[in-house]
């Protein structure tokens, strides 16, 4: 026993067991989506023809173009708005600090359907923002801007939150060493702060492009029309079930569609992270 104590590898395995057992239990969570995602792909296998007829249906491809189109918007209007509230809960402090920051994060608790019904108040022809937008020929109601405001009520907090930190982690004092420098607070921002914070600002604009991307409930209220991939998906598969009917694509093909789609671009943009990481 004492020889075996000695082992250089049994001490290295105590020291590893709390990692060993993070792999164990976060490995469950993988394992978990790739059994709920897998058996879909391997069902829709059977159908290899089924997933050809949707990747040709030009209507499929119009839906998810749309809402690939309305998430990268989305994220725009998120990271041009949202990047400054970010930076300014980073560096401030001040008397309802906390309040902003929970209003900011209402949209992640509250259930989508919800958020749909409030934007469809607001954004309504004669409602508080529609009246306006409508005078000067901007509609929301079944059209592409609605489809963009859904997705971004339910996403930007992804990106202002994962900001909020990355800029916390940029030490202030780099700052004024380049405020003391005689760089405006602009440039300091733009070449210190900024890019120091990029890896987490880049981060927060995936999940909230990949938030937007994957909306049901509150583009369903506002905007059901024209139909984006999530709005045909439902459709489809109230109307033809999973599989779909001769000439006709059912939900899983789309679904199986959209989500090789998508993990490609996810894949693509993680891989781009890790190389301006390097």
């Amino acid at each position: 026993m004492k020889l075996l104590s000695r082992w250089p590898g049994i001490e290295k395995l105590k020291r590893e067991k709390i990692f060993i057992l993070s792999l164990f239990l976060g490995f469950l969570l993988v394992v978990f989506v790739c059994i709920t995602l897998g058996n879909m792909f391997y069902k829709q296998a059977e159908d290899f023809s089924g997933l050809i007829y949707a990747a040709k249906d030009p209507v499929v491809l119009k839906a998810i173009g749309i809402s690939i189109a309305a998430a990268i918007c989305s994220t725009l209007i998120a990271f041009f708005f949202g990047v400054p509230l970010a930076y300014f809960l980073a560096r401030k402090e001040f008397i309802g600090k906390s309040i902003i920051e929970s209003i900011v994060d209402v949209p992640l608790v509250i259930p989508h359907i919800v958020a749909g019904i409030a934007l469809y108040g607001v954004f309504i022809r004669s409602g508080v923002i529609g009246a306006p937008f409508e005078k000067v020929g901007i509609a929301f109601i079944d059209a592409f801007p609605g489809i963009v405001i859904a997705m971004l009520f339910v996403s930007f907090p992804f990106l202002v939150d994962a900001a909020r930190e990355g800029f916390k982690e940029v030490d202030p004092r780099l700052e004024n060493v380049a405020r003391s420098l005689g760089a405006s607070h602009w440039r300091t921002f733009t070449k210190i702060t900024f890019p120091l914070a990029f890896s987490s600002i880049f981060s927060g604009a995936i999940l909230c492009w990949a938030r937007g991307i994957s909306e049901f409930a509150a583009v369903m209220i506002i905007a059901s029309l024209p139909r984006s991939a999530s709005i045909l998906i439902g459709e489809r598969f109230t109307s033809y079930g999973l599989s779909g009917l001769p000439g006709i694509a059912g939900s899983r093909p789309i679904s199986v569609l959209l989500i090789s789609i998508c993990l490609v671009i996810f894949i693509l943009l993680r891989l781009l992270q890790g190389r301006r990481r390097k």
